[in-house]
């Protein structure tokens, strides 16, 4: 009877042990977060996103991010068809961008800046040129003179009268239409102002660098993290007329001239919250190692005090 007694005390004491053990391995085991995300738009983002897109992966296999890069245009397009959540883009949306998303769902896209950038002003690595002010980047790229300009300058001598200068006629290159790079750059460089039409464009920034890396009688403007040896960057003269070269530093506290921020726009209905997959993805860009895969990819991280993930619950 006692070893009876025994045998029926151990069995409640294994099943209770049982009991707890299951429990405590559901309660301690995350959840799986998984999923396919989509995001559209900047190319200037492409290796960015794809960075954050690896990184994701590796702490939740069942996550994968597909990204289209077709341009920052491409972003407001997609969001408003519907084919995707997530639209990176290298400039703010405009108001007209912005009231057809309206339009379309009732409620304003979240606007997210991810990470600093800046636009260069590039010349050839031999180019003896010192510096710009925005009235000659204007003077040289547009037909408007919308910046101030007095005469436009078309020729290498009118930057450099005492430079025994053989290059004669300044090649631009820049950006296409669909770019964000493009669009910034109108409005912040050339006052909104109109192009040269005589201006090569390019689909990258990457081939932008190439081109002025090539020809010593070339100009250019592109994104910040694409600059190589073959290049050199033109300080620009600030409005207290200072040449501000751009660093991490003059582009994190916004002092050089052409800083920007980069742009990741989500579709979130009001009262909603994101998907798993999608808040994580959210919660690693604003992370240490989210910003740090945004200094490895050229970019500049953000200031420490907006590394906070947001609220996406409007």
């Amino acid at each position: 009877m006692r070893y009876g007694g025994r045998l029926h005390r151990l069995h409640h004491l294994l099943v209770v042990v049982w009991l707890l053990l299951c429990c405590s391995f559901a309660w301690g085991q995350p959840s799986v977060v998984s999923g396919t995300l989509g995001a559209v738009g900047s190319d200037t983002m492409a290796g960015l996103m794809l960075r954050w897109g690896e990184a994701l992966n590796h702490r939740y296999p069942d996550i994968t991010l597909q990204f289209q890069a077709g341009g920052s245009a491409s972003a407001p397009t997609a969001l408003v068809a519907g084919t995707t959540r997530f639209g990176p883009m290298s400039r703010p949306m405009t108001d007209t961008e912005r009231q057809q998303f309206i339009e379309r769902y009732g409620y304003p896209p979240r606007e997210l800046s991810v990470a600093r950038d800046a636009l260069l002003l590039v010349v050839h690595r031999h180019n003896p040129l010192a510096s710009l002010t925005r009235e000659q980047a204007d003077a040289i790229f547009s037909t408007s003179l919308d910046c101030g300009g007095l005469r436009p300058i078309r020729r290498w001598e009118d930057l450099l009268p005492e430079e025994q200068w053989p290059y004669g006629k300044i090649a631009l290159h820049g950006r296409n239409l669909a770019s964000g790079t493009h669009g910034l750059f109108q409005d912040r460089a050339l006052c909104n102002g109109e192009f040269r039409r005589d201006i090569s464009e390019h689909p990258g920034s990457s081939a932008v660098i190439a081109a002025v890396g090539e020809s010593p009688n070339a100009m250019g403007y592109a994104g910040y993290n694409h600059v190589t040896p073959m290049v050199r960057a033109l300080p620009l003269i600030n409005d207290e007329g200072s040449a501000i070269s751009p660093s991490v530093a003059t582009i994190q506290d916004d002092s050089y001239p052409l800083s920007r921020d980069l742009y990741l726009y989500v579709n979130l209905p009001p009262g909603d919250t994101l998907p798993p997959a999608e808040q994580a993805f959210i919660e690693l860009i604003f992370s240490e190692e989210g910003q740090q895969i945004v200094q490895a990819a050229g970019f500049v991280p953000l200031p420490l005090a907006q590394r906070q993930p947001p609220l996406l619950d409007h």
